[in-house]
């Protein structure tokens, strides 16, 4: 793993570090990122559109094909690889300041993480846009294949759908207060397969910064945050970030 030296001989010594991950640590379990050279939208820039909270609320198309997508999404059967096992590694050895996550697929929580700071939401519920009811996604996708292509909500009839963060929707303020307070408090964060393309979450790179904390950024591809980081590794996640936690917790990289 190629990390400056001054930077290498730090990591022992972290004892708050904060993580930010994007799709790019779910790769490996086989869940595909989103804008990545095989990404969802780099191949199918249609399929944007069903994370637009206004195509969702104004075209029953977009429901329906979206219902359809989160019924076929590889995560239901997603196991978390090497890279959410280091973070767990770093977490139970009590050098975790926080971990946040882009991320629906909840495969943090499957590996072993707690406290998970799920910043864009989550697909494992559904959520009634009316009442606000919220439903195992299990149990509204068992209404899908059986021939409901867009289900209501079954308490006032509203439109439901996954409990994740669309454009268009504001942020959940608690989650994202916690995330910036665990940014400017940490001694070292690390922004793990994400193109830190989207606000507010990249900015969360710039909080720890000006606090003072060492940046690393960890992507297959060049992010706007690269000029600031004090290393930027390009090799795979699934080797380079247990690397990387052993050298936090004393092991050789």
């Amino acid at each position: 793993m190629d990390v400056p030296p001054q930077l290498a001989a730090a990591l022992p010594h972290a004892r708050a570090v904060t993580v930010l991950t994007g799709a790019g640590i779910s790769t490996d379990s086989g869940i595909p990122d989103f804008r990545g050279p095989q990404g969802v939208w780099t191949r199918d820039p249609e399929a944007a559109r069903l994370s637009s909270i206004g195509a969702y609320l104004a075209d029953p198309d977009v429901r329906r094909r979206a219902w359809r997508s989160r019924r076929d999404h590889p995560a239901w059967d997603a196991e978390p690889n090497a890279g959410h096992a280091a973070l767990v590694a770093l977490e139970r050895a009590g050098r975790l300041r926080a971990l946040i996550t882009q991320n629906i697929d909840g495969l943090h929580q499957r590996a072993g993480s707690a406290g998970v700071l799920e910043i864009h939401g989550t697909m494992r519920e559904a959520v009634c846009l009316v009442c606000g009811l919220r439903t195992p996604m299990p149990e509204v996708l068992a209404r899908v294949d059986a021939g409901e292509d867009d289900p209501p909500c079954p308490v006032c009839g509203g439109l439901q759908k996954s409990a994740t963060i669309s454009f268009g929707q504001p942020l959940d303020q608690d989650v994202l207060d916690a995330a910036i307070t665990a940014a400017r408090g940490c001694d070292l964060f690390l922004a793990v397969g994400t193109s830190l393309t989207v606000e507010p979450a990249a900015g969360l790179c710039l909080e720890a910064v000006r606090a003072g904390a060492p940046l690393v950024v960890m992507n297959a591809e060049p992010t706007p945050y690269d000029e600031v980081a004090d290393a930027v590794v390009r090799e795979p996640i699934g080797r380079a970030l247990p690397a990387l936690a052993a050298a936090v917790l004393g092991g050789a990289a």
